[in-house]
This record gives C-alpha cells, structure tokens and sequence, in this order.
C-alpha cells in the first residue's frame, strides 16, 4: 500500500467527538469514501468512565457483534467492546476496589482476561471463567500493582486467536502515586496516547481468519496494518514531548518499530512497570502480547510529519502531522522509579519450561499439550522462584505468564545479554527460535488450590494449538 498524503485536519482537542468506543480529533467522524484505505485522523479509545457503588468502581462492558470501517464506504463484520472494534480504555489507580462487568452478546461463549493485572485466580478470565451468551462475568478486585499499562482480551478455550482477531481488546492503565508525581504526558488522548498495533488479512474486505497448518506454526501474518483498528492513521501532535502506550496486539508478528527519520525516543516502561530510568533507542521490538511506553521529543518539529514504521515488514502504523503548538509543556526525568528487585540468590526452586511441537502434532511445553483438567505446577505462595524458558524450535515464541510479573535475570545463559529496555517489570518475554531465558518471580497476595492460572505463549495460534500449561498457588 502506497503512502498516501496527509490531509490537513482543522479541529481542536476541545472539539474531539466520540464514535462508539473512540475518541478521534477530526469532525468528520470516523467514517470514509471508497474501497481504499480512509485518510482518517488516529482513533483513540475512549476512557470509559465507572459508576460508583459501596466504594467499588464499576466499569459495564458489552461484548457484542458489529460494524466496523476500515475501507471507505465498507462495513466490516467485526467483534468489538461498547463500539465497532476493540474496546474503550479503562483507567484505574493502584488500591481501587473495581468490578469489570463483562456482558457477552455474542452468539457464541468466550472470556475476558486482564493481561497483566494482579488478580484472583477465579477472576483471572482464563478457559475456567466462561461467559456464555447472554451472561454477565464480574471481575472483581481490588489494584495491587505498579502503575502499567496492561490490557484484556477473551481467553476462550481454543478460540482465543479467532476472537482477538476479530477485534475483543481494550487497554488497563494503571496509575499510582509514583507515577503520578512524575513530570511526564498525562494527557490522555492528546499528549498520552495508547496505539494498538495489529494486522490482518481481509478477503472481499471482510476479516479472514482462516490460517493453514504452517500458518499455525511460523505465524497469521496479515497483509494490511492497523494501529486503533485505523490504517495508516494521522495523529496531529502538539510540538512537545508525546508519550505512546504501545500494544503489540497481534496474533503472531514480531514487530520491528521505529521511525521514519530513525529519531531517538525513550524507552520508559515495560510491561508491568516504568523503568528504574529512560533507555535511549532508536528501534523497538515487541512480540505479541507486549507493552512498551515511550517518550518521544517533538518540541523542534513544528511543522514536519513523521511515520512509526514497522521496519521488518515496510509498513506504516502511523503518520504523526506535528502542527500545534504546545499548551503544556512536561520534562522526561532522569529516573522514573524504585523497583523491588527479587534476589536469584534466595530462589528456592528452579522450574523449567521448553517449548516444542512441531508440523504433525500440536505444540507442547514439557512435553505436554494444553489439557484443562490437568494442572502442571503448583507454586507455593511467597516462594522465591527461577523459571527457566526455552525455545527448543527454530520459529519464534514467546512465554506469558498470568497473575504476576518477573524480572529476566539471563538471555542465552549471560546476565549480560539482557537488554537495558527489558528491566522493568514483564510478563511477556520473546524468544527467538533457539533462544532461552531466566527470569525470578514470585506469587503473592493470592491462593486458590482448584482454580489455576496460565503460562503460555502468546503467539496465539501457538496458544490456541497446546502451548498452554496451567499452575495453582497454595
């Protein structure tokens, strides 16, 4: 797809307008002309707000079929949460008692997981918390972690790669007093802004999930390149700092970011945390499933327009137009926050986890295929742990697990080989096909001795086809 010229958009943040679940800062809507991509501005999920209720914040989500625009004049079947596709944002603080109301319209059963949140076992989302058709699922607990930026998404049995592509994903963010008190974009929608990235094939224009066998396994990679369920969208920038909330929201591409004049940005946080200090880069790789936070400075380019590119597979995710002046100026600090690290040396237990399958059979972790009635591990509460992954393939994985975050102590067997942007907090780590990793984890706060949480990859299709084990804490 070729790039297309901007077109000049004259509205205000004060005139934003919201269709279904986004918001977007162009007056035309999000809606567009003829079977070619829309020349349309970034849309950008609203903030759903909750109803109050005995100190609970209560967020009412509705899973349910749609319509979506992703070609001009074209309506595309889709799923979606409260819109057209993907779903609002739900902003929550650190000791917030909140209830996620999941109401499922669909005609068919699936879940709603809350990919790095710190939660209850039985509010996990998992294959064990069906909402059929027709049903209402809570999610109720209360924040216990550091401020992220997390996400949900269905994690029906089987069915997770079909539902997600269909278009069942929102953003969590998280905030806490740390963060709060840091001098960095918060202005969501204008100078803090989430980017879903994702890709899909479509066939007649309509969404076409329909991989073969070696698509299961070397990965469902689409043709055409959406960030916010927008192709090749515009964002008008202000001539300032602008933070990214970026979600690698794929099935199964490993993406390759940077931008079009190859600019530095920061690197500020990792999945499940900022980073102790800003890592300086120029490109970033994210595999499915995980989250990164950058500043970048466009204080000097009043005027110009830049891409984010996505540079293993030449495509654009977003054409950024920096033609407002500044109205609020914000300084990256030099550290961002205190983190408590876990000692290696005081691991109890070193657990190891290889990844294998192959062509003629399902993929497996030890051996073993996803069976829901089995649990493979059961980790003592409070326990120091090593959890050793490896990628005995030579395709790509990654290893997600639920209910907590690590730190990766070691790549290939060197401390050395951790990379300066992968020290936060994480609950996704990618390997490539040979690779392994060790990292230190403890489980806290929660017990449940019959319903368990997962560690999976989350190459979905990989996921969906076994790679999947289940463990308890006690």
């Amino acid at each position: 797809m070729k790039r297309r010229d901007f077109v000049k958009l004259s509205v205000l943040v004060s005139t934003w307008v919201f269709t279904g679940c986004f918001m977007s800062n162009r007056d035309d809507g999000y809606e567009g002309g003829n079977s070619s991509p829309i020349d349309n501005a970034l849309p950008i999920p609203s903030l759903l707000q909750p109803t109050v209720k005995d100190g609970v914040n209560n967020y009412e989500l509705i899973i349910k079929e749609s319509k979506h625009s992703f070609f001009d004049n074209i309506q595309t079947n889709t799923y979606a949460v409260n819109g057209t596709y993907l779903g609002p944002t739900i902003k929550v603080t650190n000791e917030d008692e909140v209830s996620l109301n999941f109401t499922n319209t669909l005609k068919e059963s699936t879940t709603m997981h809350g990919h790095g949140m710190h939660l209850p076992a039985n509010m996990d989302g998992t294959p064990h918390q069906v909402i059929a058709p027709n049903q209402t699922w809570s999610a109720r607990y209360k924040v216990k972690q550091k401020a992220c930026t997390n996400w949900y998404h269905p994690h029906f049995m089987g069915k997770t790669a079909e539902h997600v592509y269909k278009g069942l994903a929102g953003f969590i963010i998280i905030e806490d007093d740390e963060s709060k008190a840091l001098d960095l974009p918060n202005r969501y929608g204008i100078d803090d802004i989430v980017l879903a990235l994702q890709d899909r094939k479509f066939a007649n224009n309509q969404i076409n999930y329909n991989p073969s066998r070696m698509e299961i396994m070397r990965g469902y990679i689409g043709d055409t390149f959406i960030t916010n369920g927008a192709i090749e969208p515009i964002f008008e920038a202000e001539a300032k700092e602008i933070r990214f909330r970026i979600l690698n929201g794929s099935n199964s591409t490993v993406y390759n970011l940077g931008f079009s004049d190859n600019r530095s940005f920061y690197q500020i946080a990792t999945d499940n945390s900022l980073l102790v200090a800003p890592v300086s880069l120029n490109k970033l790789t994210l595999s499915p499933g995980e989250r990164a936070e950058i500043v970048v400075d466009l204080s000097s380019d009043l005027g110009s327009k830049i891409e984010l590119r996505e540079y293993k597979y030449g495509k654009t995710f977003l054409n950024i137009d920096i033609n407002k002046k500044a109205t609020s100026i914000s300084t990256l600090p030099l550290s961002l926050a205190s983190l408590d690290n876990l000692n290696p040396n005081d691991a109890v237990k070193t657990r190891k986890f290889v990844l294998g399958g192959g062509m003629m059979n399902d993929f497996t972790i030890n051996g073993k295929s996803m069976n829901i009635n089995r649990i493979d591990e059961i980790v003592p509460l409070g326990d120091i742990e090593i959890w050793e992954v490896i990628n005995s393939m030579n395709i790509d994985h990654n290893f997600h697990i639920h209910a907590t975050h690590f730190m990766i102590i070691e790549r290939n067997g060197s401390s050395t080989s951790v990379l300066e942007n992968e020290k936060g907090y994480k609950d996704t780590v990618y390997l490539r096909g040979g690779e392994s990793v060790k990292f230190v984890v403890q489980m806290s706060d929660y017990t449940d001795a019959n319903i368990p949480y997962m560690y999976h990859c989350h190459f979905l299709e990989h996921e969906d086809a076994g790679m999947m084990g289940q463990f308890t804490v006690v």
